[in-house]
């Protein structure tokens, strides 16, 4: 009988028309059927029962314990009135929206190691399909029961792995963020190793009801394609990435997809594909229906930074001298925004190419040129200097200062050295993240959350290694871990000692399939798994020939490994704000505001409040007003702001930091805000698996 009434609900919903998309009336747009909200990645809902009279009483209306832990980045999609979304360990689960209760769980039997940020949804008018990507599968689920759908691939699912032209048992690619749907179509990227050998980026889209593909688009060209000239002769045989791990945004009515992209491989040194690598680190505008390029525009030319494009573009409609242009905004790690008329991609506000230093690396070309725009603004700091240092107690400055006078820190595009370790700021991990931003469709206000920490990082040559272990580690994992296995924790944990917290079985499985940011490395036989793992264990004991041949091209360098710049007490080297939330008007480029995002509950119980922190989730904006976001990572917080001022109008705790995007949906007449809570990010705390809906009092 449940099931009788669930495909009655969802039928008469009618969230998307019969060719897939979804349609503009009143009812569907109370949904959230799509990753960001609609296909536009505008994060934005036209629900105003919430609202800023009224907010302050939102409270919890129903929970839902996944029973796991591990933490999440999942944001659900609501159709029908029931919730699809994913477990820390990427069970597929359906609950009932008004109330959380479970309505089924799909369990692959594959362990999911990799983060899982959505779903995507697709019908024909009589029944739907929920498309799943659980490590390098894609899976075509039954939205009423759950059960893979037969005809679907090879037994309800295709594997990604396949199609990319290279030996499948080869390759690691995860689909961490959903595909997207046009008409028939499910269009994916994938997430990929930073280091050699990786697979091609290459963008696909395959039919949504018989998983054979229809096209490719290669991010990497092959011989006579347009951009092969920026490559090395024959890089598409070997080099890889490029590739789309942040998600995509459509334009239905014109069939344009949007599609960003990331840095090739190897991300810091790239003797091995000098030239302007295209089509890496660019806004790609492909037909839809063909994978055919319409446009692109490439942020960073010859990347050595790993300043991928990291969330997905939203479309929105700005305003210029009394017309109206249909626009597409790309977010960056850099900090800036990229505002382009989406048609065509002609810029709408002036891009600038500069010269920047050129790369004292033997063997590196670094580009001579870089462009970023002059508006707006960016909303992120840009370089490093002595002055914004933390002074959070005389202690942490001083150390700050003598750390800081060993670096090099020039900003932007400063190529890495051999004798000095290179301040990137921002880091890493952005400036902007892969939850993206908000666009108010109303006022043309685009919401994006950055974070403001500086990392270092830096090049070391690669010597032939004693231990056929140590080698590998070498090439493979000392770019997150560092050469001393130290790593930098939370984000890179240290490997020292990994013995005392690992089974053999489980580092074996976690070196083969990935963990949280780690990719897998299925290249690996047993004889060098076993020589990695004795390298690790014991600091190696096995033979260079248990290495066999190598298990990728040998670098001359390799990466000194990523590290945060926080004083000895683990907290921010820099003076604050060390996360923001920012409101740009995109139709001037002007700031409408700008505040901290987040805190330390430790230090804000000292008297240090509103430092910001470091966040990973995007916001959600409503026609109510609101700018609903958590995001945060240390004070478990959900707020909600108001969208006009940045003023703080509510916050609730939650059981674990919400490092996701929220959903908004009405159910019975009635709104709610759903959030994933299963922190994660911060290794000091516990993480969990719970989802946390709020609603006002009925």
């Amino acid at each position: 009988m449940m099931k009788t009434v669930f495909l009655a609900a969802m039928l008469a919903a009618s969230v998307l028309s019969a060719k897939g998309q979804v349609s503009s009336t009143q009812p569907e747009m109370k949904q959230w059927p799509v990753y960001g909200g609609q296909p536009a990645q505008d994060h934005y809902s036209p629900l105003a029962q919430i609202n800023r009279t009224n907010v302050q009483h939102l409270q919890v209306a129903w929970t839902f314990d996944t029973g796991e832990k591990g933490g999440m980045q999942s944001s659900p999609i609501i159709v029908g009135g029931v919730l699809y979304t994913y477990t820390p360990s990427q069970k597929v689960i359906a609950l009932d929206a008004g109330t959380g209760k479970l309505l089924w769980k799909f369990d692959s039997g594959v362990v999911g190691t990799q983060p899982a940020r959505g779903l995507a949804f697709w019908t024909d008018g009589q029944s739907g399909r929920i498309l799943a990507g659980v490590m390098n599968f894609l899976y075509a689920l039954d939205a009423k029961t759950g059960q893979p759908i037969s005809s679907f691939g090879t037994n309800g699912r295709i594997d990604l792995r396949e199609d990319l032209g290279r030996d499948p048992s080869s390759v690691s690619i995860s689909l961490t963020s959903p595909g997207i749907i046009y008409k028939d179509l499910i269009i994916v990227g994938g997430r990929e190793p930073e280091t050699l050998p990786a697979p091609p980026g290459d963008i696909r889209a395959y039919d949504v009801r018989s998983g054979k593909l229809r096209w490719s688009f290669h991010t990497i060209p092959h011989p006579g394609e347009y951009g092969t000239e920026t490559w090395p002769k024959d890089a598409w045989q070997h080099s890889g990435a490029a590739n789309n791990w942040a998600g995509m945004a459509i334009d239905a009515k014109r069939g344009i997809v949007y599609v960003p992209t990331g840095s090739a491989a190897f991300d810091f040194y790239g003797g091995d594909r000098i030239g302007d690598d295209l089509f890496a680190n660019s806004l790609l505008a492909l037909d839809a229906e063909t994978g055919k390029r319409l446009w692109h525009f490439q942020a960073v030319h010859h990347d050595l930074w790993d300043r991928d494009f990291p969330s997905p573009p939203a479309l929105v409609t700005v305003s210029r001298n009394g017309k109206k242009i249909d626009a597409v905004a790309q977010t960056s790690k850099q900090g800036w925004v990229y505002l382009f008329n989406r048609i065509n991609g002609e810029p709408l506000f002036p891009i600038e190419s500069r010269k920047y230093p050129a790369s004292t690396i033997p063997g590196e070309t670094a580009a001579e040129m870089q462009s970023l725009p002059t508006l707006p603004a960016p909303y992120a700091r840009q370089q490093l200097t002595e002055d914004m240092l933390t002074t959070r107690t005389p202690e942490a400055h001083a150390w700050a200062l003598r750390e800081f006078r060993t670096y090099r820190s020039e900003g932007q595009f400063v190529p890495s050295s051999l004798d000095r370790q290179t301040v990137v700021f921002p880091g890493y991990d952005g400036g902007a993240e892969w939850g993206g931003p908000a666009v108010d469709p109303e006022t043309g206000i685009l919401y994006v959350n950055a974070n403001e920490m500086a990392w270092t990082g830096g090049l070391i040559e690669n010597k032939p290694a004693q231990q056929g272990g140590q080698a590998i580690y070498q090439q493979q994992c000392s770019i997150c871990h560092g050469d001393n296995r130290a790593g930098s924790p939370p984000a890179y944990p240290s490997l020292i000692d990994i013995g005392n917290r690992f089974t053999q079985e489980k580092m074996r499985n976690t070196i083969e399939h990935g963990q949280g940011r780690m990719p897998g490395f299925p290249q690996f036989s047993d004889k060098q798994l076993d020589a990695l793992m004795g390298y690790l264990l014991h600091g190696g004991t096995s033979d260079r020939r248990e290495m066999e041949s190598a298990s990728a091209p040998e670098e001359k360098y390799r990466f000194t490994g990523y590290r945060k710049f926080v004083d000895p007490d683990g907290y921010p080297a820099i003076a604050p704000p060390w996360g923001t939330l920012n409101a740009i008007d995109l139709n001037t480029g002007k700031y409408v505001w700008k505040i901290p995002l987040g805190e330390y509950p430790e230090l804000a119980a000292k008297g240090m409040a509103n430092t910001g922190s470091e966040n990973y989730g995007g916001p959600v904006i409503t026609a109510g007003g609101l700018v609903f976001i958590a995001a945060t990572s240390y004070d478990k917080q959900i707020r909600a702001f108001d969208k006009t001022t940045g003023k703080l109008l509510w916050q609730a705790a939650l059981p674990f930091a919400g490092n996701a995007t929220p959903a908004t949906y009405e159910m019975n007449g009635r709104q709610y805000v759903v959030i994933a809570a299963g922190g994660g990010k911060d290794l000091k705390s516990p993480s969990g698996g719970m989802y946390v809906a709020f609603a006002l009092p009925k």
